[in-house]
Order: C-alpha cells, then sequence, then structure tokens
C-alpha cells in the first residue's frame, strides 16, 4: 500500500473533493487554468508538451510528469529530492512565482474564502475535514488534492497479466524478448527503471534521502528524476525536457551513450553498457508497450468526462 501521512488519511469525501479542486481552474492566477492543464487524464496525466506551460503563458522548466502511480513516490519533482510527499510537492504549482504555475501566491485567503462561499464546496470540505474548524482552508485545498492523487493507480498492463497473473499469452514474443532486454545486465534499464513501478524509488534507495530516485542521463549535468514508465507510451514527449518524441529516439539516446567509449563524463553507471541493435530497439519498445494499461485509462477518461469537470487546458 502506499504511503498515506498520518496528518491527512483518506476518505471518499476528500478524494472526491480533491478531484473536483483538481479540474477547478479557480485555483489559478487566471480563473482559466488548473491542476489538469498540465496533468491530462488522456496522456497519463502528463501534457503532451515538450516544457509545461503556466496559467500566464510561462514556459517552465521541465516537462509535467506523470501523475501514475505516484502515490508510491519517495520523492518529487525532477529535480527536488528534498520534496518528500504529495503535500509538499503540491505547493510548488500553487504558489511558484519564477516562473508563475498556477500563481496563488498571496491569495490563498481569497481562494478560501471563495470555497467557504460556494455551498457545495462548503458541504464538501465539511464532510471531508469533520473535525477541523474552519473547514475551508488553504491547507485543506492541499491536502484534498494530494488525496485524490493518491487514488491515480495503474496495475493491470499486459505486463502484470504476464508477471503477476500468469497469463502468457499477454505479451508477444516480442515484448518477451524486449523484457529479457530490459532486466538484462548488457542494456540495464531496470538498474534505474526498478520495481513494480518502473522508477528510481526502491532497488536504489540511498538509505530514506529519495536521492536515489534521481540519476544523471547524458541531458543534462544535474541528476534528474527516474520517472516512471507505467503508461509510457502516452506520455511523449520524453525526458525533463521534452526533447525526444518518441520512445525510439529515447532508445537511440540511450545506445549512443553507450556507444561512445565509456560514455559522456558523470553518466549514471547503471546506463547501458553497450549499443543497441535495431532489433534490441524494436524488441525493447514493443515490451515498453506492454506497461500501458488500457482499463486505468478508461478510469481516468471517466474523471474528465464527470460534471462539473470540465477540462479547462490552456490553448495549444
Amino acid at each position: 500500500m502506499p504511503y498515506v501521512p498520518a496528518d491527512n488519511p483518506m476518505s471518499d469525501a476528500k478524494v472526491a473533493l480533491g478531484e473536483r479542486l483538481f479540474f477547478d481552474p479557480q485555483l489559478s492566477i487566471t480563473g482559466r487554468y488548473a491542476c489538469v492543464s498540465c496533468h491530462d487524464p488522456a496522456r497519463s496525466f502528463s501534457d503532451g508538451r515538450s516544457v509545461a506551460v503556466g496559467a500566464t503563458g510561462q514556459s517552465l522548466r521541465h516537462n509535467a510528469l506523470a501523475l501514475v502511480n505516484i502515490a508510491y513516490n519517495i520523492a518529487y519533482g525532477w529535480d527536488q529530492p528534498q520534496l518528500r510527499s504529495l503535500e509538499a510537492q503540491m505547493l510548488i504549482p500553487l504558489l511558484n512565482e519564477h516562473p508563475i504555475e498556477l500563481g496563488l501566491k498571496g491569495r490563498e485567503a481569497a481562494l478560501s474564502a471563495a470555497l467557504a462561499a460556494d455551498p457545495g464546496y462548503a458541504r464538501a470540505f465539511a464532510g471531508s475535514f469533520p473535525d477541523c474548524a474552519p473547514a475551508v482552508s488553504f491547507d485543506h485545498v492541499v491536502k484534498a488534492i494530494a488525496a485524490f492523487e493518491r487514488t491515480l493507480l495503474c496495475a493491470s498492463s499486459p505486463f502484470d497479466a504476464y508477471v503477476f497473473g500468469g497469463d502468457h499469452a499477454a505479451l508477444s514474443p516480442q515484448a518477451k524478448a524486449g523484457m529479457a532486454l530490459f532486466y538484462s545486465r548488457q542494456v540495464g534499464c531496470s538498474g534505474c527503471h526498478s520495481g513494480f513501478n518502473f522508477s528510481g524509488n526502491w532497488r536504489d534507495r540511498e538509505g530514506a534521502t529519495g536521492r536515489a530516485s534521481f540519476a544523471r542521463d547524458g541531458t543534462s549535468a544535474a541528476p534528474l528524476r527516474v520517472p516512471t514508465l507505467r503508461n509510457v507510451a502516452l506520455t511523449a514527449p520524453y525526458m525533463h525536457d521534452g526533447r525526444f518524441a518518441t520512445l525510439s529516439a529515447v532508445l537511440e539516446h540511450y545506445s549512443g551513450l553507450a556507444r561512445r567509449s565509456g560514455g559522456p563524463a558523470r553518466i549514471d553507471p547503471r546506463l547501458p553498457r553497450a549499443p543497441l541493435s535495431a532489433t534490441e530497439r524494436a524488441a525493447l519498445e514493443a515490451f515498453l508497450g506492454s506497461l500501458t494499461d488500457r482499463s486505468c485509462l478508461a478510469r481516468f477518461a471517466a474523471h474528465a468526462a464527470a460534471p462539473p469537470f470540465a477540462s479547462p487546458g490552456p490553448t495549444r
């Protein structure tokens, strides 16, 4: 089970409130932007841009990370291992000023007052935080959204059916070959993308710091998040700056690092040790495609379709 902070226990009422807030453009300086503007359910809660765009149109520093299975993270953000909870991470998009994301810095009290004046929201907050007065507060906004994000779970992909369900027909022969490469010492993808969530959380964690969720991948001088590969076929473009449009281009990048004598300085030693052939890249891409969970995507789509949750995403 994912970790849930003692001061923010889960409840159906709180999750429903967090879902409504996630889709609500009131949570932005312009009134036309929301969490969903950068985290589209159809894209596994990523946004399809090279780098995310804030409420005022400013480009952010990084690509919008997919939120699938984010409840299992031990650290958050592309380059901020000190963020150790969804609640702490949530303050970045809500309050960040350089650049502005949702732009609520200095507007926390005004937002709380507006939500408290809405009878539907007032009832929802009271039901979600029954022992608190006032029930509507900025802290409770953060906690409700975090509770909703902890429910964005996917674990019913063809890979899961094959490995955990014993369905040997769930993966094609090509995908099985790609799986063998993924876990091989020669290719070493699982050295960074480890555990059932295919992220940097488990095998490579260093004590309790969460820093091993980060690696140098040849695209930045600084260590960056090892993101989950769950639903990765749907979350293009790839890398922290969205530089690669396809998974094939990502695999070619890693193959190129291995092709150079030892790779460039300061890359993670867990990266591939040998170049990949075209056949191997195709097999790995087939395996990565097997990590897509169509059933959870249908559930995510229902979030966006159910009233009153209109998706207010920005003009592309």
